[in-house]
């Protein structure tokens, strides 16, 4: 008897799969508040700059966590058992259903408070939650 891998048909899983990793790699699931900003701010990206959500899943510009050299790269990895990426993916869920409040004011980009990058030097957070400062 030989056994085959069934695939799940449904890209939806897919998508809120890949996107859930990227969360939790830019949060480390730290806690429910964070998850739901960098969520929240992934479907501003979405409706601001009418971007699909597999676009924002694999722009490099937008995650650092997608650069190989990124401290962040080697959390994309987690386990799915993870309860802490369960919790991104349930809220990754919720926001792809469009059922996420706006937690973030609107912002559209974002940066660790031990980073700064150039295009942050001239202009002011709009929200910081934990280690993680939002801008529009």
């Amino acid at each position: 008897m030989q056994l085959s891998l069934i695939k799940n048909p449904d890209e939806t899983q897919v998508l809120a799969y890949n996107l859930a990793r990227i969360v939790f790699a830019e949060t480390k699931g730290i806690s429910l508040k964070a998850v739901e900003a960098m969520t929240s701010m992934i479907y501003n990206i979405h409706i601001k700059y009418e971007k699909s959500f597999e676009d924002i899943a694999t722009d490099k510009n937008i995650f650092d966590a997608l650069n190989e050299k990124s401290p962040q790269h080697k959390f994309l990895s987690v386990d799915a058992n993870d309860k802490k990426f369960q919790m991104c993916l349930r809220i990754v869920k919720t926001m792809l259903h469009g059922n996420l409040s706006d937690s973030v004011f609107g912002a559209t980009r974002f940066h660790h408070t031990d980073v700064l990058p150039q295009w942050a030097i001239a202009r002011g957070y709009i929200f910081e939650c934990e280690d993680i400062l939002y801008y529009l």
